[in-house]
């Protein structure tokens, strides 16, 4: 079997929901207060705790929301000073959740989000289009979970996760003037989740949670490959009328640690805080088997099969909110918090761009009997990366700059 070179060092980004793809998006009244956890008022704590279920007041709690997210990215090679700007579609992340309090002391609940996920679209042209022409990443996760209250101040919860993923990537092969487009829709995996709910006291409400890692994991993964010239497909191994062969692949989706409070300083006013650990370091590499293309001329034994180090680091992420409730309807919000990139300056890698990032938010809740209605937004300030990987040979210079917008329903009828 003949090794060709395609340049897919990059392959290994094909199902990446890590580093620049973990959405803080699960919850309108959280963004608003930089995405904290400690908020047991409706269902939307699901996500972040099972066990806040024990504390919603309403025995029945509906949440639903959504998100309209925008991102651009530049990159400009500090050689020749050219300068290309990302055209990123909008992204829409969801979230959907409703607790149930069947008897006194028990709640169970269920939570649909998409946690990991968005959409780099790059100029077809450009000097990476080898790497990246065009990259969507989508997952879903369906969480049932059940909350236990132990005593009147603290409950346990946990819930399990069920994932699914969607990839669908374009590429250039400028060797043999061609186009590579790998897609999966169907990568699932499963993991579980447990938390601590702490009120110690009327004023102040403490989470602490875990989030399993899990394993993506895509069997029936497709490759698509398109050149001019139909001589080219035997040297892969391809029918020239389908130009397609199979891959797997697992992804490791890394665990998260989180710990909020929020204290209530007067009747009016509260603070929330929250620290997450995300454990990214075990994203170190990623494995891709093709069926037949030996694409992988770093693997003499089998060119088939794909390893490329990731080299990933531990992150952690802290946040800062507040809320004031102007009267008994009316509610406004603030926060802001700062996000570490899961790798480094040598590691960047432009179909998942990820950056130092502070961001800015702020909304307002309107309680309306039973309904709810909150609205928040969020400004991102990404610090700009000098871009320094040698394995891919891609330096430069790369900025970014988002922002969000959210609106939430609640319904909490009794």
């Amino acid at each position: 079997m003949k090794k060709i070179l395609v340049s897919t060092a990059l392959l290994a980004g094909v199902l990446s929901y890590a580093g620049g793809f973990r959405v803080s998006l699960q919850g309108v009244k959280q963004l608003a207060m930089a995405h904290t956890s400690a908020h047991a008022e409706d269902a939307s704590v699901a996500f972040f705790n099972p066990a806040g279920m024990s504390f919603i007041p309403s025995k029945l709690s509906i949440v639903a929301g959504g998100f309209g997210a925008s991102n651009k990215v530049t990159f400009q090679n500090l050689n020749t000073l050219q300068s290309t700007e990302t055209d990123n579609p909008m992204g829409t992340p969801l979230y959907a959740a409703v607790a149930y309090r069947p008897i006194e002391n028990l709640s169970v609940g269920f939570s649909f989000t998409t946690p990991f996920g968005s959409t780099i679209q790059w100029p077809s042209d450009w000097e990476g289009k080898e790497m990246v022409q065009k990259l969507e990443l989508k997952s879903f996760y369906f969480q049932p979970m059940v909350s236990v209250k132990l005593a009147p101040w603290v409950s346990f919860g946990a819930s399990y996760i069920y994932a699914k993923g969607k990839v669908d990537w374009d590429k250039a092969v400028t060797q043999f003037g061609g186009e590579l487009n790998i897609k999966d829709e169907k990568a699932s995996g499963s993991g579980y989740g447990f938390g601590f709910y702490f009120r110690p006291d009327p004023k102040l409400d403490i989470s602490i949670a875990y989030r399993s890692p899990i394993d993506m994991k895509a069997k029936k993964g497709t490759a698509t490959f398109k050149f001019p010239s139909a001589s080219i497909y035997p040297l892969l191994g391809l029918d020239p009328s389908t130009g397609q062969d199979k891959f797997t692949a697992t992804l490791p989706l890394v665990e998260e640690y989180t710990i909020g409070l929020t204290y209530k300083v007067t009747p009016k006013w509260l603070v929330s805080a929250d620290f997450n650990y995300h454990g990214w370091e075990r994203y170190s590499k990623l494995t891709l088997d093709f069926a037949t293309a030996p694409v992988a001329t770093n693997n003499p034994a089998d060119p088939t099969v794909l390893v490329s180090p990731k080299n990933f680091r531990n992150s952690k992420t802290f946040r800062l909110g507040t809320q004031y409730a102007f009267t008994d309807m009316i509610f406004g919000r603030l926060g802001a918090y700062y996000d570490e990139s899961p790798y480094t300056d040598e590691n960047f890698i432009p179909e998942t761009p990820s950056f130092n990032t502070y961001v800015i938010t702020g909304g307002l809740g309107f309680k309306l009997k039973q309904f709810g209605v909150d609205i928040a937004g969020g400004y991102a300030i990404p610090q700009a990366r000098d871009v320094k990987n040698a394995t891919l040979g891609f330096n430069g210079q790369a900025k970014a700059k988002a922002f969000y917008l959210g609106l939430g329903l609640s319904y909490n009828p009794f």
